[in-house]
C-alpha cells in the first residue's frame, strides 16, 4: 500500500478543481497539494459533454477565470473552445503538473487520532491493467466534483420507451458516431441542453427534429460579437476587466428585474421571443411559461440561433405530455403521434454532491443530506473539508471562485493560529428556517433535493445570491461565527 502525504488535495480538474489550484498556489505557496482527476483529462463537465453544439449557458467573462480572463468576443462559448481554454489555463501556470489522472477516489474517512483526511483511491492507468489503490493523506480536503452524477445520467420516467425500435439517446454519453443525418429525432425536454441541440441538428443536417416540451422555458437571445464602447482604443487589459464588470452587473440587475416585476419581465420575455420567430408562428403555448422567470434557470441562444432554426422548415416544437412510446414513435396525450428514428432524452442531470464518494468520520459515514452549509463553502460535521459551490442563477465559476478564496483564508488563519481543525456548527436557532441550496424549481432540482445539504436564512447559512453582497463577505466575514476551531496534539 502506497502513502501521500499532502497540504491540500482537490478533487476533480474541471472549472473549480482549476480555479482552486490557482488559489492554493498563488496565495499559499508553501503548500504541498495536488488535484485528483478521475478521467483521463481536465475539464470535468466540457471533457464529459459532446453532444452537437454542446456550448456554455453562461457568459464565458464570469464563467472563465478572473486571473486569466476568457478573451474571444463570443461571451457564449462552444465546448471546445471552453476545453482548449482550459487547457491553456492549466499549462500556462503549471497546473497542469499538479494533476494526476485516473485517480478516482473511493472513500474519505477524517481521522481526528491524525487530524488528516484518509483517502482510498483507485488509480489507473492507459494499458489495461488492474488498478491499484493507493492510500493518500491530507490535512484539507477540497471538493471539485461538481454537481451532477458523470457516470449514471438523470433517467426519464418515459412510459413504454423500452418499446422503441429506433436508438436513444442521452446527451450526458452521445455516441460520436451517431449518424443522424436525414433521420426524424426527437429531442424530449425544455432546458438548456434541448435548445442547445436543436439548432445543432439542424445544421448537421437532421431530416426534422422536433423538440417535445411538457413546459416551455423563458429563452433569451445573447448578442455574440457585441463590441464594447472602449474597445478601439482601451488598452487590452482594461477591456477585459470591463466586460467581466458588464457581465457581472448585467446579469444580476436582470435577476433582480426578473424576481421584482415577474409579470413585466415574462411580458417583455415572450414578446423578445415572438419576434425572433417566423410569422404566424405559434407563441402559446410553446413560449408562454407557466411560472415566472428564474422560477427555473434563463435558458440563453447566441444571436438567436434557436430562434432561427425554426425557419428552416426542419425544426418543430410540441407541448405535450407523453402517453406512450411505440416501436416507431411517441404517442402523445392529445392523441397525436410522433414518429422517429432516435429519440434523445434531454431531460435534465442527476445531482450529486462530492462526488458520490463515501464521506465518514473516524470510520462513520456522514449523511450528506442532512447536513448545513456554512457560507456555501463547507459542511456541518465535517472538519477541514471544502465543498465547492457555484451560482445557480449566475455563473457558476463565480460561486466556486469565492469558495476557493474562502479555503484560502480559512487556510491561512488556520495555519496563523496554531489551529488543527475547523468544523462548521449550527446551532438550533438556526435550524428553525431551514431553506434548500437552490432557488430553483426545476424538475431535476426539485427531484434532487433529497439528496442535497440545507442552508438556513440567516447568519452564514444563507444560500449564495448575489455576487457582490458574496464577495463582500468573503473579505469581511467573521471566521468565528458558526465555526468550531480546535488544537488537537497528535502523538
Amino acid at each position: 500500500m502506497i502513502h501521500s502525504y499532502f497540504d491540500v488535495l482537490i478533487i476533480g480538474s474541471g472549472l473549480s478543481g482549476i480555479n482552486s489550484a490557482y488559489r492554493i498556489q498563488e496565495s499559499l505557496p508553501d503548500a504541498r497539494f495536488a488535484v485528483l482527476e478521475a478521467r483521463h483529462e481536465l475539464g470535468g463537465t466540457w471533457s464529459q459533454f459532446k453532444y452537437p453544439g454542446v456550448r456554455s449557458d453562461s457568459d464565458l467573462h464570469t464563467l472563465g477565470f478572473q486571473f486569466y480572463p476568457w478573451r474571444a468576443k463570443n461571451p457564449i462559448a462552444t465546448g471546445p473552445s471552453i476545453m482548449s481554454y482550459l487547457q491553456e489555463t492549466a499549462q500556462k501556470f503549471d497546473l497542469d503538473k499538479k494533476i494526476r489522472y485516473r485517480h478516482k477516489v473511493l472513500s474519505a474517512d477524517w481521522r481526528s487520532d491524525q487530524q488528516h483526511w484518509k483517502l482510498e483511491v483507485e488509480v489507473g492507468n492507459e494499458v489495461g491493467n488492474e488498478p491499484r489503490i493507493v492510500t493518500y493523506w491530507t490535512k484539507w480536503l477540497i471538493m471539485g466534483t461538481g454537481y451532477y452524477n458523470y457516470t449514471e445520467p438523470q433517467q426519464a420516467n418515459i412510459p413504454g420507451i423500452e418499446k422503441f425500435q429506433g436508438k436513444i439517446v442521452h446527451p450526458q454519453f452521445w455516441p460520436q458516431d451517431l449518424d443522424y443525418k436525414d433521420k426524424k429525432m426527437i429531442v424530449v425536454g425544455s432546458g438548456a441542453t434541448s435548445i442547445t441541440l436543436l439548432p445543432a441538428l439542424v445544421d448537421g443536417g437532421v431530416g426534422s427534429v422536433t423538440q417535445l416540451q411538457r413546459s416551455p422555458s423563458y429563452i433569451m437571445s445573447v448578442p455574440q460579437d457585441e463590441q464594447v464602447w472602449c474597445e478601439t482604443w482601451a488598452p487590452e487589459w482594461f477591456t477585459l476587466r470591463y466586460k467581466r464588470l458588464l457581465f457581472l452587473i448585467i446579469p444580476v440587475l436582470l435577476y433582480k428585474f426578473c424576481i421584482w416585476f415577474p409579470s413585466i419581465a415574462a411580458s417583455v420575455l415572450v414578446k423578445k421571443a415572438a419576434a425572433q420567430l417566423p410569422p404566424e408562428f405559434p407563441v402559446d403555448p410553446h413560449f408562454k411559461p407557466g411560472y415566472n422567470p428564474w422560477q427555473q434557470r434563463m435558458c440563453l441562444c447566441p444571436d438567436g440561433d434557436y430562434f432561427k432554426a425554426f425557419n428552416s422548415g426542419r425544426a418543430h416544437i410540441v407541448t405535450d405530455t407523453i402517453k406512450n412510446v411505440h416501436a416507431d414513435g411517441i404517442e402523445l396525450s392529445s392523441g397525436h403521434k410522433l414518429n422517429a428514428d432516435i429519440i434523445v432524452t434531454a431531460t435534465g442531470l442527476n445531482m450529486q454532491l462530492l462526488g458520490g464518494i463515501d464521506i465518514s468520520v473516524d470510520g462513520e459515514k456522514v449523511d450528506i443530506p442532512s447536513q448545513y452549509m456554512w457560507r456555501n463553502s463547507m459542511l456541518t460535521n465535517l472538519p477541514n473539508l471544502g465543498n465547492i459551490i457555484g451560482y445557480w442563477n449566475a455563473s457558476w465559476t463565480l460561486g466556486s471562485d469565492l469558495a476557493s478564496r474562502m479555503f484560502v483564508r480559512l487556510i491561512k488563519y488556520q495555519r496563523d493560529n496554531g489551529y488543527t481543525n475547523v468544523v462548521p456548527v449550527i446551532d438550533e436557532k438556526a435550524k428553525e428556517k431551514t431553506t434548500t441550496a437552490s432557488p430553483l424549481n426545476s424538475t431535476y432540482i426539485k427531484n434532487a433535493l433529497s439528496k442535497l445539504p440545507h442552508c438556513a436564512d440567516s447568519g452564514p447559512w444563507k444560500p449564495r445570491d448575489n455576487w457582490f453582497v458574496d464577495a463582500w463577505g468573503l473579505k469581511m466575514g467573521s471566521l468565528e461565527e458558526g465555526l468550531k476551531w480546535e488544537k488537537v496534539v497528535v502523538e
